[in-house]
């Protein structure tokens, strides 16, 4: 790119470097564009027959500003929709002390070109951090269960769910033996599908979640506030729909790729000295798939496994009367029994680590997870 200098005035402020950016005809259009001046992303724009040039680094968490859209005269960031106004630099209204760089533009003999470096500067308004961004510190007391039931139903008229069920005989279980327990049914809870921000960049996944940060009324905060700040123990009940978990399991986990995502790119392991247990039960078989699935992610994220971590049910793929299945779970004794168990097991595990067997050493990791992130 060519460069040109304005004089300095008698008070001795030092001449503008201008840089060409070319042919003022062939910049208009397409209306946004990146470009780079010293190195750095610009984002130049052509809205409303006026240039507007700002930085096309987000002052949120850095995503690429120039890529986004423009929404009238501002310019919206394609990570986490943070708008900026496309020539000021200011953020929308109500949030002007919101400020990217913003560079001086002039027309030349049908050239326009660029000031090198801002006219204006970067400010980043304090915001308020979310409460589950707190430091991760277990406060005092005893070992607290959080039971999960990813059953569906309609609650306003509930059947019986044997998953559901094994899980409140557990929990029932354990707090009667002197542990905290807590029990969170996915169906009660109103949350967002993952929206997939970990497909745009590694580091538009954030913690906490992206839509938990954004929507107030999204309720995964429940599980995130348990799972990273409550719990000793995680214990998932599911039923199996179609050799797989529920549904709601799914759209829980996929949710919790913010987690998982801080152990690949900031070595930051949120899940520590937790154990994880699971209730599974269905119509149908493909027991060992469904829980090879769960103890995989469960793993990714940090946890770890008692001896003997799920108990199950299924009478089989030929089974097709579910009248009978359920009346089967409800006399079995040695399921309510295998589940008590279960949650004795996962709390001698959780009570060993809370004495300090365990450790908060860096631990080796596989695949990507294993690389150091500062350094990729």
């Amino acid at each position: 790119m060519n460069r040109s200098y304005d004089a300095g005035d008698s008070f001795g402020s030092p001449a503008m470097q201008w840089i060409d950016l070319g042919a003022v005809d062939t910049l208009k259009a397409p209306p946004r564009r990146v470009v780079t001046v010293d190195g750095k992303p610009v984002a130049l724009t052509f809205v409303n027959g006026r240039f507007g040039a700002v930085s096309g680094v987000c002052n949120h968490v850095g995503g690429p500003l120039g890529e986004g859209t423009l929404e009238g005269e501002y310019l919206t960031c394609p990570w986490h929709y943070w708008k900026f106004h496309f020539a000021t630099g200011e953020g929308e209204p109500g949030f002007e002390d919101d400020k990217v760089p913003s560079y001086a533009l002039k027309e030349e003999a049908g050239r326009l070109l660029i000031s090198a470096e801002p006219v204006t500067q970067r400010n980043r308004k304090p915001h308020a951090a979310h409460a589950l961004a707190r430091a991760v510190e277990r406060e005092p007391g005893p070992v607290r269960v959080a039971g999960i039931s990813t059953t569906v139903m309609t609650r306003r008229h509930p059947r019986y769910s044997g998953s559901e069920t094994l899980l409140e005989h557990a929990l029932a279980h354990a707090a009667a033996h002197g542990a905290a327990t807590r029990l969170i049914k996915l169906d009660e809870l109103k949350f967002r599908a993952c929206e997939g921000y970990y497909s745009k960049a590694a580091r538009a996944c954030t913690w906490p979640c992206s839509i938990t940060q954004m929507d107030p009324k999204d309720e995964l905060d429940r599980i995130y506030e348990a799972f990273v700040h409550w719990a000793d123990v995680i214990l998932i009940a599911t039923p199996i729909r179609w050799g797989s978990a529920s549904s709601l399991y799914y759209k829980m986990i996929e949710r919790m790729n913010c987690i998982q995502i801080q152990v690949t790119i900031a070595n930051r392991v949120l899940l520590r000295s937790k154990v994880a247990a699971f209730i599974i039960i269905g119509g149908q078989d493909n027991v060992q798939g469904v829980v090879g699935q769960m103890m995989s992610f469960f793993s990714e994220v940090g946890c770890v496994f008692p001896q003997f971590p799920f108990i199950a049910h299924s009478r089989g793929w030929t089974a097709e009367d579910m009248e009978e299945n359920v009346a089967a779970l409800k006399r079995s004794e040695s399921l309510r029994q295998g589940a008590a168990d279960l949650v004795d097991r996962a709390i001698a595990l959780a009570t060993t680590l809370l004495a300090g067997s365990g450790t908060d050493a860096h631990v080796a990791r596989a695949g990507r997870k294993a690389f150091d992130p500062a350094a990729h």
